[in-house]
C-alpha cells in the first residue's frame, strides 16, 4: 500500500500540477528513543507510529486527488462524518458552483 502509492503520488501529482504532500508531517517514528520503555513496547511504538502516519499520509494523498478530481462534498447520510478534506469541497448538488469550478 505505501509502495503504490507512493509511485502515484511521485509520478500523477506533478501532471497534474499538485504539490506533494509532505511524508514527514504524517509519519513520525521516534518513540522508540525513550528510554523508560522496554524493547517489546519500543517495538509496538513505532509500529503504530509508522503504522497511524501511514495511513494519515494516504488519507491527505487522496483527498488531493480527491478535491482535484471531483470537490464535491457527498450528500447527507445519516451516522456519516464529513471527512476533513471535503469541509471545502463544493456543495452536493450545486450545479452552478460545479460549473465555475471546471472553468478553473
Amino acid at each position: 500500500m505505501d509502495i503504490s502509492t507512493e509511485v502515484y503520488h511521485r509520478i500523477c501529482f506533478p501532471l497534474y500540477g499538485l504539490p506533494y504532500v509532505k511524508r514527514g508531517k504524517y509519519i513520525v517514528i521516534d518513540r522508540q528513543k525513550l528510554s523508560y520503555l522496554t524493547t517489546h513496547e519500543k517495538i509496538n511504538c513505532m509500529y503504530c507510529g509508522y503504522g497511524n502516519g501511514l495511513l494519515h499520509y494516504l488519507s491527505a494523498i487522496a483527498g488531493e486527488s480527491e478535491k482535484y478530481w471531483c470537490g464535491i462534498t457527498h450528500a447527507k447520510h445519516a451516522g456519516v462524518l464529513i471527512q476533513d478534506q471535503q469541509k471545502n469541497f463544493l456543495p452536493y448538488g450545486d450545479k452552478k458552483a460545479f460549473d465555475e469550478f471546471v472553468k478553473k
